[in-house]
């Protein structure tokens, strides 16, 4: 069996979802598991209705969930028929109904809990996949929904939930497997689980990839297809260079990389579940279903370049932390990290020096208060708008002089932090937010311009 994972872009309109009922019936042999994201836009939406809820300002929740809700009737009505649909709307009534009481009880109340938003946020991806399901019903597929919260089990960190992967996998197979073996295609909701309790959870934005990453490991599936509205992984960001190449087939660590310093086709997370199944992760085009995208594997056959990609990640803030008495005294590294784990903000990128540790974040507004806290340690100075270029490539392992060649490359760019050694696969510095565009269009000519055909297409 295989997972086939469809993002908001895939499951946009009726014609989108339509293009997606074509591509997964070819696949029927296959025995696919469908993984569907929210409509494109819709969680944004669903935020936005919350907040406003929580403010106290039922009038405008209630208007954008109206708007929303025929936003949903429109597009099955499309793909179903006036049969079809006359059965399923009472069905999709219900859950708007059920919506409209949750924000008006959250107005009530004027007050928005991580654990409400995550029961409001998990309506996009419930309301696709039932319209999904009914749409490949329309087209005599044999499909079934089946209600991710019932199969996904996670702890109760409301709005980033871990999964708990022992008690969801018995539940997938329980759950999911028969629906298999009865010829059927079950439709599952990406993003949303729940906790042992039944409690509503999400596991985060761009978590539908990594729900289809743990059904695909749950149930020892062959290969999972992460379709999007791309060709796959390329070299770069097409939109700063323009002849960026897609790349034919890249491992897991170098996915991963990729995904965390700004890659966007693929959620950083999606990867683990499969790396540890060693199951081949897909990144394929709806709109372009012929073209092989993106092969993921756990080992990436040699090739003749030296790197696979450059990504970039903006919005980035760096923190300088100087006390010359205290750095290499016992446990000072640790109260320093310890700040950071009680604001809950992630470090990206760190160095150090006798005197001083340098990180960065990415920028939020928590950063005044942590270098607040972080002033009773040390001095503390933090300057915005810079931008993470990370390269990245296997060869580096082997490559004398790499670091020379990039940093001759960009010699005439200010660079504020460099890192190596932390991933044997990657070198990663920091610059300016303004210069990103010159420095990843002379790094990829430089390093791009003669490609491995076996690699890169």
């Amino acid at each position: 069996m295989i997972v086939m994972k469809f993002g908001g872009t895939s499951v946009q309109d009726a014609k989108a979802i339509d293009r997606v009922a074509s591509i997964v019936n070819e696949r029927m042999p296959q025995h696919p598991v469908v993984v569907v994201s929210a409509m494109a836009k819709v969680t944004d939406q669903l935020l936005a209705m919350s907040r406003a809820a929580g403010a106290g300002d039922r009038k405008t929740a209630l208007k954008l969930c109206r708007a929303l809700q025929e936003r949903h009737y429109d597009t099955a009505g499309e793909l179903l028929g006036t049969a079809l649909f006359s059965q399923f709307h009472s069905e999709l009534g219900g859950e708007f109904e059920n919506l409209e009481e949750l924000l008006r009880g959250i107005a009530a109340v004027g007050e928005l809990t991580p654990r409400t938003n995550d029961h409001v946020a998990a309506y996009g991806e419930m309301l696709s996949s039932k319209i999904v399901a009914a749409a490949f019903t329309a087209k005599n597929m044999p499909s079934a929904h089946v209600d991710s919260r019932e199969c996904i089990v996670t702890d109760g960190s409301h709005t980033k939930a871990a999964p708990l992967f022992a008690e969801t996998d018995e539940r997938l197979q329980a759950r999911v497997q028969p629906l298999l073996e009865k010829g059927c295609v079950p439709v599952m909701g990406g993003f949303i689980g729940a906790t042992k309790a039944g409690v509503t959870t999400t596991i985060g934005r761009g978590g539908s990839d990594y729900s289809a990453a743990i059904v695909g490991a749950g149930l020892n599936a062959e290969r999972i297809e992460i379709w999007t509205d791309v060709d796959g992984m390329m070299t770069t960001d097409p939109n700063l260079c323009p002849d960026a190449k897609r790349i034919r087939v890249i491992s897991f660590e170098e996915a991963a990389e990729l995904a965390y310093f700004g890659a966007k086709v693929l959620h950083p997370a999606t990867v683990l579940p499969a790396v540890q199944k060693n199951i081949p992760v897909y990144i394929l085009n709806s709109k372009n279903p012929a073209c092989e995208g993106t092969r993921i594997t756990a080992i990436a056959p040699p090739s003749k370049n030296s790197f696979k990609a450059i990504a970039v990640k903006k919005r980035i803030t760096i923190i300088d932390i100087a006390a010359p008495r205290m750095l290499l005294a016992h446990g000072f590294l640790r109260m320093i990290f310890e700040a950071f784990d009680r604001h809950r903000i992630p470090v990206d990128v760190v160095s150090t020096s006798e005197v001083s540790i340098s990180l960065t974040v990415d920028s939020n507004e928590s950063i005044p208060a942590l270098a607040a806290d972080l002033a009773k340690l040390a001095d503390v100075k933090y300057e915005g708008r810079k931008a993470i270029v990370c390269v990245v490539g296997e060869n580096l392992r082997n490559t004398p002089g790499i670091a020379a060649r990039i940093f001759t490359e960009v010699r005439d760019t200010n660079i504020r932090m460099i890192s190596q050694g932390a991933s044997e696969i990657n070198i990663t510095f920091v610059i300016e937010e303004d210069s990103v565009p010159k420095v990843v269009k002379q790094l990829h000519k430089k390093f791009f311009t003669d490609v491995d055909p076996a690699t890169f297409a």
